[in-house]
């Protein structure tokens, strides 16, 4: 065998080509995923952590059920129509803005100052959901397959969430795929989160790979103009989160309606 066919043997160990409809990216050995509706559920997780979040706030000033609602719209969950809202800002956003978005809408009301009182019940809200992971995470079909199959394929897995770094691992433990990920990075890892590249880059530092055999896989615009941003090789958008597919469509040719038609060879 000459070198360069065994020199390719080896290489080919190492990477995964992946199908997208009728279009194949050849050569990839970095797949990096957003967690929220992309692995998991958007909605069934947001949805949860928001009104606990609006019930403990109302509590705490003594504010009724249409505040409470009022309050989740603001965060990003429109409770009428049963869904998060595409701008957020939960889903899109970093935590700090969410939280914001809280103190705003009881400053509209006449509440000032609450930020501190805001940023301990996101806080409780956390401890409180340690317990109640079983009921929040709901992974989403394919995830776990698809994981599965890099894993076996030598491929490296690394998670790009605008969660907090160490909820995005609590919630990995819970799945169980902790150990089959090379890298895990939340929003409050870097100085700007999605759509600016801070996360991906990170992860292509820290795992010495290569942007031009790299790939971003999520459900919002933010996923694919920080993958875009970041040069990846190719950004793969899913329909199971907050962005539609004619908007997602506008940044990706590469559009699935889930991560389970994305396909290893």
């Amino acid at each position: 065998m000459s070198l360069k066919n065994w020199l390719m043997q080896i290489w080919s160990l190492y990477v995964v080509d992946l199908k997208i409809n009728d279009n194949i990216i050849e050569n990839i050995n970095l797949v990096i995923f957003d967690r929220d509706g992309t692995l998991i559920d958007l909605y069934h997780y947001w949805s949860q952590m928001i009104a606990k979040r609006a019930e403990l706030i109302c509590n705490r000033f003594k504010l009724n059920e249409e505040d409470k609602t009022a309050l989740m719209f603001a965060m990003g969950v429109d409770v009428k129509a049963g869904q998060l809202r595409s701008e957020g800002p939960v889903g899109i956003k970093k935590r700090e803005i969410v939280m914001q978005a809280a103190v705003d809408q009881l400053a509209v009301w006449g509440i000032i100052d609450a930020g501190l009182v805001c940023f301990e019940i996101f806080k409780e809200v956390d401890q409180w959901s340690t317990d109640m992971l079983g009921e929040l995470i709901k992974p989403l079909p394919g995830a776990k397959e698809l994981i599965d199959v890099l894993l076996s394929r030598d491929c490296k897995i690394a998670i790009a969430t605008t969660d907090r770094e160490e909820r995005a691992k609590i919630s990995m433990d819970f799945l169980a795929l902790t150990d089959k990920l090379d890298y895990i990075v939340g929003a409050d890892s870097v100085k700007k989160s999605k759509p600016a590249p801070d996360m991906i880059n990170l992860i292509l530092k820290e795992l010495k790979a290569d942007k031009l055999a790299a790939v971003m896989v999520g459900d919002a615009e933010t996923d694919i103009q920080m993958g875009n941003n970041a040069g990846l090789k190719a950004c793969i958008a899913v329909c199971t989160g907050i962005s539609s597919r004619s908007r997602l469509a506008e940044l990706t040719e590469l559009v699935v309606e889930d991560i389970s038609k994305i396909l290893v060879s």
